[in-house]
């Protein structure tokens, strides 16, 4: 039998699991009999954590939000995830939680038990980050963002684009998405009536929140991460590169980044198609991918390839 502190942090983990326990399901798993669980429930809400009850057939307890952040049980392997990710956060591509999060990670690791801080220990000596690449977004804009799209509000905001020049647009978000380097927002533009992705970090200010709006389709049918690579892979140039790859799109769709290009399969997966814009990188691109290629458009793309292969191969004779 548990002791009566024990089975509250027992039940405390238990009710933080789900959203919803059938009284007798819960009771059976404290092996308590329920008006023992009653009893613990009333204890739990004089501690000032908010649990909710309901009778009826389909009655029970459900953990509620209240008004102050409650502590959290972390199972090992929770605990160990949340340690990882709070040191990834404190050299990360989002501005303000560094701090935040650094203190945080303080907390966690002082109260693991032995065993877990070693096996934090192994992977921070494992894992070795990146450099940071991209530009830094403010928490606090991300989340003004993203409880506007949660809650179906309008925003605006002023806009700086590639060339600086600043505009005010008023939108409707619909989701925010990180593509590895940068951060973006999703929105229906009102006034050019069409989707819109916007680089969060050239927002200008704090955006201003306004009135409800009624929610519409998302674009490509709700993908909005494969909505904003399309988006920032469309040529900028006059051309547009369409290049056949000899090798699997298992394969190629994992090493070709979305914000890169687009990504199609051929020949029922065994090659793949590649549309991407033609900048002058893209011949050294290619040739670093190391397979075989066709390039099918354009014209200069083929000729572009053509002088770096001769001066390649100048350079070995």
């Amino acid at each position: 039998m548990l002791s009566s502190s024990t089975r509250l942090l027992r039940l405390l983990s238990l009710l933080q699991t789900r959203s919803h326990w059938m009284g007798p399901e819960l009771a059976e798993r404290l092996e308590v009999h329920p008006r023992t669980l009653r009893r613990d429930i009333d204890r739990l809400r004089q501690l000032g954590y908010p649990v909710h009850a309901s009778s009826g057939v389909a009655g029970g307890y459900a953990f509620r939000a209240g008004q102050a952040l409650p502590p959290l049980l972390l199972d090992d392997e929770e605990a160990l995830a949340v340690s990882i990710a709070l040191r990834t956060a404190t050299a990360g591509a989002v501005g303000g939680i560094e701090e935040p999060a650094l203190r945080a990670l303080v907390k966690l690791e002082q109260a693991m038990p032995a065993r877990l801080r070693k096996r934090v220990d192994a992977l921070r000596s494992a894992i070795l980050p990146l450099d940071r690449t991209g530009p830094v977004v403010e928490a606090s804009l991300l989340a003004t963002l993203a409880s506007a799209c949660r809650d179906q509000l309008r925003i605006e905001f002023h806009y700086e684009d590639g060339q600086g020049r600043s505009a005010q647009r008023s939108v409707e978000p619909q989701g925010v998405v990180h593509t590895g380097q940068r951060w973006y927002l999703v929105a229906w533009d009102r006034v050019r009536s069409d989707w819109r992705t916007f680089r969060i970090d050239r927002i200008v200010g704090d955006p201003q929140l306004g009135a409800h709006f009624a929610p519409r389709a998302a674009p490509d049918g709700g993908d909005l991460k494969g909505y904003v690579s399309r988006s920032i892979s469309a040529p900028h140039h006059a051309e547009q590169a369409q290049v056949v790859l000899h090798a699997p799109y298992a394969v190629m769709s994992r090493r070709i980044p979305q914000s890169a290009g687009v990504v199609s399969t051929l020949d029922q997966g065994q090659r793949c198609q590649l549309e991407c814009a033609a900048n002058d990188s893209l011949v050294y691109w290619l040739m670093a991918l190391d397979v075989e290629f066709e390039v099918l458009a354009p014209a200069s793309l083929k000729e572009r390839l053509r002088v770096a292969g001769e001066r390649a191969l100048r350079c070995v004779l």
